[in-house]
């Protein structure tokens, strides 16, 4: 069993005595695959090579650069970790969202900070190194897609830059539509 520091070389040992072969195959096993998608390179190692999730995930991140699974005990050590203008942005998203909706908590699921109802999540942020993502847990709606002028909206989550100007509409829209969601 893995260590609790979040280090994924901690996963090694049991990978090498379940598969019988050392870490640094695999890894050339997915790096063989090429620029491919999460999802490829974790297909490889579970439905061809029988890994549990967990095996394969700490080898694919690995393997892609993320040497840490850090856990976050509580939303502010989440934000204190971005620093600088990716902090400040962030919480200025969930200040202006909480300065509106008082009935949300702000917590820590899936290891980023959420803001929930009761026990119903309502809006999400994750960071990267050049932009923030945004989630309403209802989804990215048109109503929503008309306020987003030049940000990038996936299937379920927006991009913002960092030192994203807040706009007040959007994350009001946003968080609305989810507490409507919930009511009906």
């Amino acid at each position: 069993m893995a260590d609790t520091s979040g280090d994924r070389s901690s996963y090694f040992p049991a990978i090498e005595r379940k598969h019988g072969r050392p870490v640094e195959e695999w890894l050339d096993e997915l790096a063989a695959l090429g620029d491919v998608p999460y999802r490829e390179q974790m297909s490889l190692l579970q439905d061809e090579h029988g890994f549990s999730r967990a095996h394969a995930n700490a080898l694919v991140m690995y393997a892609r650069g993320s040497t840490s699974a850090r856990r976050f005990d509580d939303p502010e050590a989440f934000l204190r970790e971005l620093g600088g203008e990716r902090e400040r942005t962030a919480r200025a998203i969930i200040s202006t969202i909480v300065e509106e909706f008082s009935d949300l908590e702000l917590v820590i699921a899936w290891n980023q900070p959420m803001l929930r109802l009761g026990t119903d999540y309502v809006f999400g942020l994750s960071a990267a190194t050049n932009h923030l993502l945004i989630a309403s847990w209802g989804g990215i709606s048109d109503t929503v897609k008309a306020h987003l002028g030049d940000l990038t909206a996936n299937k379920k989550t927006i991009r913002v830059p960092v030192g994203w100007e807040i706009d007040v509409e959007l994350l009001r829209t946003m968080v609305g539509e989810r507490l409507a969601q919930l009511e009906s």
